[in-house]
């Protein structure tokens, strides 16, 4: 069945807008499809001219279905979260008192410490991030 939409004025333009004004790349696909579902587009079309397929399509319309242009507007991107997170009090601390020569020692005391094995680019950044300076040469 194909989903059926009223258009305000107001939403219309509104859509016009984010259409080219949003900053995400995924958000204005979104609401071009939506925009041309407006215009009275067939699925099969507008799924065609965005370059998605039918299901994500449907996907987009049910966001919309679900929370109209604030619904579309949401990106939720996957960011999983470090094994070293749950130690970063105590590898702060170790290093702060202990300040690691290299990024190789620097990665055998982390794995001593909390187990966990990362490479040394991993660690690299673990310690940037954290702003733990190593004395490497």
């Amino acid at each position: 069945m194909t989903k059926q939409f009223e258009f305000s004025p107001e939403v219309v333009e509104e859509i016009n807008y984010l259409r080219y004004n949003h900053l995400a790349p995924l958000v204005q696909r979104r609401i071009d499809a939506i925009r041309l579902k407006a215009y009275g587009r067939l699925h099969k079309e507008i799924a065609e001219i965005i370059g998605i397929t039918e299901n994500t399509l449907r996907d987009y319309f049910e966001l919309y279905e679900q929370g109209g242009l604030e619904k579309l507007k949401e990106i939720h991107y996957y960011q999983p979260e470090s094994e070293l997170k749950e130690h970063i009090v105590s590898l702060e601390a170790y290093f702060r008192a202990h300040p690691p020569a290299t990024i190789k020692q620097a990665q055998h005391e982390v794995e001593v410490i909390t187990g966990v094995v990362r490479s040394e680019t991993q660690i690299r950044e673990f310690l940037k991030k954290n702003s733990i300076s190593v004395a490497e040469k």
